[in-house]
């Protein structure tokens, strides 16, 4: 009866198409899903549709994601409806279950259960590391060039061997070199990095027919979201889970594929119905997310893109509000006129700051708005930034944990050996790496023979010795102490509190060093040997966005690729210039350009009742003054859903110059200046108001004089008189 009622409440509550996603259980399925249709609750109640009215087993079904977050939020969603119903459903994304795959089955590929995840920042010192024993410039061949080609050849499935029969210019035998080495110390290390989690779980299916057989009659179900976001790695990986019983689901939008610079290949959902014929095909078209607005300005710029899956998007929802489209005369123009927006949403309209996010194209256009924000106290979050998992002492903290867990983690031993500080310099740790690859060793293996021998001087020898004798020492004490416990051990024994408070910042950074702790508060009831792989793991799969804390009340600075997959009351889209959105980087290439346009209208359907676009007739960006044309996609939305009014009429927000709201000095002039007032100075002639911020008790005026160009001045000094644009001056 439970599983009756449960159903009832499953299906009643679908429209047509969503329902008819949700009851086709049989072969495969491919559902087009556009922004803010409900593809989560499809993909949560296709789950309990089949446990509870198909009879299957959860611990048949796999659901697959693309973050951390999404896959927490889709078993939170899945135990709402169908409570204790659905314990031993496996919800992850690729990486996490591949993890667990090879940490049961990965000897057959040469790991072991206790492999470590290299994560970004491991694997561009692995290859830095590469070179220098290769005796190559790393100012001539790039780290990040070369780790993002070796990503792409894992991508494609190509290993260090069969990745030398692709190579065809000299840039790429280089990739093929450092290819080799690096892939050998990774396993000197019984480390992987990101791609190898992908490929060799390909490789170990292929090679062990009986290892996939297992998982293939384990897995009768599987589900996949984001199916435009795969690349061929993924997709193999898909196309031989789902071979035996063939019931595979994939959802996905090609109009939301912004990712090929992960290798991602929109191809993948393209060609879904060429790989399985018999696939059925049911389209999601209606929004719940945004205003009718808001989705045909949407609809309209992503319709003139060639891959772009027609799909007639329609919503219930209010027309709402036009889209507003803001000129600023720089970015510190358009960061003011943005608060200035934001602060009328809170006071006016009953926002909070966390309903509102600004989305850019490229990181370096946050500063501007982290400026603004910070001068007038709103309150914001900066994702991408200094992610906790990535400060200093966090890795640090981290990085001795990787090697009590995995004492041949030669990344992580370099890391830690002279932090804190004791007395073991680069040249002992450059002569344990040269001992170490010149005997296919690891870091650990060079320091136990290197600290045992009586040749060395007395002072070196002790440090390693002190060293050596110091982890192990943690290693043992971690067989019995609970996580949190073991993470004091470490920062006891290694002094560490000491040496943060070394630093102005020490107390910030031993407060981050407590809240590692509270995080591992969680793995307490865990046994040791179980809690500390799970925590290694959790923390070398987070991501920007899982980081998010949903809760606060705060502004959010987000990239457009960062925010897919969020939405907002109100969006703010910065930065709209044909250069800027899309990018110059991309104007040379079609396919880059059809990339360009998807983000764009990614970020414009993240709004739900508001949205912002705005540009800058003159850009600094990378200490180049940049004046871009508009963005191509403004023109494509049609005049009457777009304005320049703003929402509330030209006198409540005045969008062509309200940008300093305050008065700009303190009794050393009658007249208040604006941002975007023209001055006139005796000296330097026409000019505009291009920021202020203040001094003592006086202000600093920045001025772009037509003639001689920007000036800082003290406005008690300045005697400026505010003219109109064209007024004619003795």
């Amino acid at each position: 009866m439970v599983y009756c009622s449960i159903r009832m409440d499953v299906l009643t509550s679908l429209n047509p198409s969503q329902r008819e996603a949700v009851e086709t259980t049989s072969g495969p399925l491919l559902i087009i899903a556009g922004p803010g249709s409900g593809k989560t609750r499809v993909i949560t109640n296709r789950i309990a549709h089949l446990v509870t009215s198909c009879g299957v087993s959860p611990s048949n079904i796999m659901a697959v994601t693309f973050t951390n977050k999404a896959a927490r939020e889709m078993r939170l969603r899945i135990q709402e409806i169908m409570g204790s119903a659905c314990a031993g459903l496996t919800v992850g994304t690729f990486h996490a279950i591949c993890c667990r795959i090879l940490r049961t089955d990965g000897k057959a590929v040469g790991l072991s259960p206790g492999f470590v995840v290299y994560d970004d920042d491991d694997q561009i010192n692995l290859i830095k590391q590469t070179l220098q024993e290769l005796k190559l410039d790393p100012k001539q061949y790039s780290p990040r060039s070369i780790q993002s080609s070796i990503s792409a050849a894992k991508s494609r499935l190509l290993t260090e061997q069969t990745h030398a029969e692709s190579v065809s210019s000299y840039f790429e035998e280089i990739v093929q070199r450092v290819y080799q080495r690096y892939q050998s110390l990774l396993s000197l290390s019984d480390a992987v990095d990101f791609d190898d989690i992908l490929l060799k779980t390909v490789h170990l299916f292929q090679a062990n027919p009986d290892v996939l057989a297992r998982y293939q009659e384990q897995y009768v179900h599987l589900l996949v979201d984001e199916f435009q976001d795969t690349n061929m790695a993924q997709f193999e990986l898909v196309k031989l889970l789902a071979g035996k019983h063939r019931n595979l689901c994939a959802v996905g939008d090609p109009d939301q594929s912004i990712y090929s610079w992960r290798c991602a290949d929109v191809r993948n959902l393209l060609s879904f119905n060429n790989e399985y014929p018999d696939a059925t095909v049911v389209m999601l078209d209606q929004n719940y997310r945004s205003t009718k607005t808001i989705l045909k300005a949407a609809t309209q710029v992503i319709a003139s893109n060639t891959l772009h899956k027609e799909k007639d998007l329609w919503t219930e929802n209010a027309e709402g509000k036009p889209v507003v489209m803001s000129e600023c005369l720089n970015e510190k123009d358009e960061a003011q006129k943005v608060i200035a927006i934001i602060d009328k949403l809170v006071q006016r309209d009953g926002l909070s700051y966390g309903d509102c996010a600004v989305l850019y194209r490229i990181n370096a256009q946050s500063r501007a708005l982290e400026e603004g924000l910070m001068r007038f106290g709103v309150p914001y979050r900066l994702v991408g930034g200094t992610r906790f998992y990535r400060r200093q002492e966090i890795r640090d903290i981290i990085a001795y944990l990787r090697v009590v867990h995995n004492a041949h983690d030669s990344i992580s031993l370099a890391r830690i050996i002279n932090t804190p500080g004791r007395g073991i310099g680069q040249g002992t740790l450059t002569r344990l790496q040269t001992r170490a690859s010149e005997n296919g060793e690891s870091l650990y293996d060079a320091l136990s023979y290197t600290a045992k021998r009586t040749d060395l001087a007395a002072r070196a020898s002790n440090a390693l010795s002190r060293f050596l004798a110091l982890i192990d020492g943690i290693i043992e004490r971690s067989q019995e102490l609970a996580l949190p416990e073991l993470i004091e051990e470490i920062l006891v024994r290694t002094s560490y509190r000491a040496y943060l408070m070394e630093r102005d910042d020490g107390e910030d950074r031993w407060e981050n060093v407590q809240e590692l702790k509270t995080v591992a508060a969680d793995y307490a009831d865990l046994a040791p040997r179980e809690a500390l792989p799970m925590f290694l793991e959790k923390v070398s799969l987070v991501s920007d966005t899982d980081e998010m804390n949903g809760a606060s009340d705060v502004v959010t600075l987000i990239t457009l690729h960062q925010a897919k997959g969020l939405e907002f009351p109100a969006v703010f889209m910065i930065g709209m210039e044909d250069g800027v959105l899309p990018h110059r980087k991309s104007f040379d290439d079609p396919a880059a350009m059809e990339e360009e346009c998807r983000l764009c209208y990614v970020g414009m359907t993240r709004a739900q009742k508001y949205l912002f676009l705005s540009r800058a007739h003159r850009r600094n960006l990378f200490g180049n003054g940049l004046a871009n044309p508009p963005s191509r996609y403004i023109e494509r939305i049609s005049p009457d859903i777009l304005t320049a009014r703003g929402l509330w009429g030209e006198d409540d927000v005045d969008l062509s110059g309200a940008l300093y709201t305050q008065p700009l000095a303190y009794g050393v002039s009658d007249e208040e200046f604006r941002v975007g007032d023209w001055v006139y100075h005796k000296k330097f002639g026409q000019g505009v108001v291009m920021d202020c911020f203040p001094d003592k008790n006086d202000l600093v005026i920045t001025v772009s004089f037509e003639d001689s160009g920007p000036k800082r001045l003290l406005l008690s000094l300045a005697h400026l008189d505010k003219i109109e644009r064209f007024d004619s001056m003795p």
